[in-house]
C-alpha cells in the first residue's frame, strides 16, 4: 500500500508539473522554483510534513520535498543558533543531496560524452 501512495502523490506531482507547462506560458525551469518554494512554504508551515508522513517517497523526493527538507534546516537552525540559522540551515540539511547530484552528474558526463546541442 504504501507504494502505491508513493506513486499515486509522486505521480500527481508530474501531472501538475505537465498541465502547468502545457496550459500556461511558465517555463520549465519556473515550474521548478514554483515547486520548490511551494515546498519550503509548506514545509515552513509543518504541513508538508503531514504528505510525506502519508505519501513517503512520493512527497520527499520529488521538488517540493527538497523545498520542505530546505525550511526544516531552516528551522533547526535559527532554533539552535539564532538568526544566522537562516544563512546556514538550507545549506547544511540539503548538503548531501546537492552534493550526491553534482558528483553523479560528474560522472555521467564522464561516462556518456554529453554534446551540446
Amino acid at each position: 500500500m504504501d507504494y502505491l501512495k508513493a506513486f499515486i502523490i509522486g505521480g500527481l506531482f508530474c501531472a501538475v508539473g505537465q498541465i502547468l507547462i502545457d496550459k500556461t506560458n511558465i517555463t520549465p525551469a519556473r515550474v521548478l522554483v514554483v515547486f520548490v518554494v511551494t515546498g519550503c512554504l509548506l514545509g515552513g508551515l509543518g504541513w508538508y510534513d503531514k504528505l510525506a508522513g502519508f505519501a513517503g517517497a512520493g512527497a520527499t523526493v520529488p521538488l517540493p520535498g527538497f523545498g520542505s527538507l530546505l525550511a526544516k534546516g531552516v528551522k533547526t537552525e535559527i532554533d539552535s543558533k539564532g538568526i544566522v540559522g537562516i544563512l546556514t540551515g538550507g545549506l547544511k540539511s540539503a548538503a548531501a543531496g546537492v552534493s550526491a547530484a553534482v558528483f553523479f552528474s560528474f560522472l555521467s558526463a564522464l561516462v556518456f560524452n554529453p554534446k551540446e546541442k
